[in-house]
């Protein structure tokens, strides 16, 4: 393992960035966000990445590293996270890995090698092209030939899953699954102290997932992605699939209403809470922090700072 660092994570809109801010300042360490959509430029009000204000409070890395128009990729947080995490620890900085994407956290932790090749991009179009003129059931029959337990795991419209396992196997030689497998036997590359954060009511995060979709629409989140699509972003990039820009894309269009969309991502946005909740229910050895109805941001760094000093973290409390 290369060192400790600090994780926080929990659903949508669950007050991970202000207890991340307050570990800050009590380790003197250094937020390494994991947000799959907050690693996009220009797309600030829908993914509710942290303000100049809270930017000055504590170091924040893994913001605004990507172009909206790029499919950034789990293999790519891995490559610049864990570069990051390891700058800081070589400094003595602890790295404090705040978001709620699971897989990137966990594939952050693990120093997951997901056979990613650079020059593979001639061959996955070629992949691509060829899942589009046969179609998925014909793309899985054949994968199924070589590497049936990942197939088994797939459905025919799974169309990025199914190309990137045939194309580990036609890179590397060895299937995803047992790729997979390998890297799961390796030891994890840090000593990760896990905060998970949730309500006792899940009504409460529904409420407050309401509240922030209103607060987006105050903000400027239909004028956001207005501004993206004026820039020529495709409403079919990877970024425009994120919750609260697919939404808005059809107000924008005409085919909803603003109100109408506002009302679909409060709904997506609590079904992407309970798949998230479902992910960190996985981690056994996490401290789990669960508010009332409004969130005690003071609770919740004393449970964490007790539970960070029995790890061995110095924490100025």
């Amino acid at each position: 393992m290369s060192g400790k660092i600090v994780v926080i994570a929990g659903p949508t809109a669950s007050g991970k960035t202000r207890l991340g801010i307050s570990l800050a300042r009590a380790l003197g360490g250094e937020i390494v966000s994991a947000d799959s959509m907050q690693v996009y430029r220009g797309m600030d009000v829908g993914t509710a990445k942290a303000d100049e204000r809270e930017r000055a409070q504590a170091v924040h890395h893994m913001l605004d590293v990507a172009d909206p128009a790029e499919n950034y990729s789990a293999a790519r947080y891995v490559r610049e996270a864990g570069a990051v995490c390891d700058a800081l620890l070589e400094k003595g900085v602890t790295p404090i890995v705040v978001g709620g994407t699971g897989l990137y956290i966990d594939s952050l932790i693990a120093g997951r090698d997901f056979a990613e090749n650079e020059e593979d991009n001639a061959l996955r179009r070629a992949l691509e092209a060829e899942y589009d003129a046969v179609g998925g059931g014909e793309m899985l029959r054949r994968l199924a030939a070589f590497d049936p337990e990942r197939a088994k795991r797939l459905q025919p419209g799974d169309r990025r899953r199914i190309v990137r396992a045939i194309e580990i196997y036609r890179l590397t030689g060895v299937t995803a699954t047992a790729h997979d497998e390998e890297t799961r036997r390796r030891p994890p590359r840090y000593d990760a102290a896990r905060i998970v954060l949730g309500y006792r009511d899940r009504a409460a995060l529904y409420a407050r997932i309401d509240r922030r979709v209103t607060a987006m629409a105050e903000a400027g989140l239909f004028e956001e992605v207005e501004r993206l699509l004026a820039q020529g972003l495709s409403p079919d990039c990877t970024a425009m699939q994120a919750i609260g820009y697919k939404e808005a894309v059809l107000a924008l269009r005409g085919e909803l209403t603003r109100e109408e969309a506002l009302h679909l991502i409060r709904q997506n946005s609590r079904r992407y809470a309970k798949r998230q909740l479902t992910w960190f229910r996985r981690w056994d050895d996490a401290l789990r922090i669960l508010f009332d109805d409004e969130p005690d941001f003071e609770s919740a760094r004393q449970l964490s700072t007790a539970f960070l000093l029995g790890r061995g973290y110095a924490v100025c409390v």
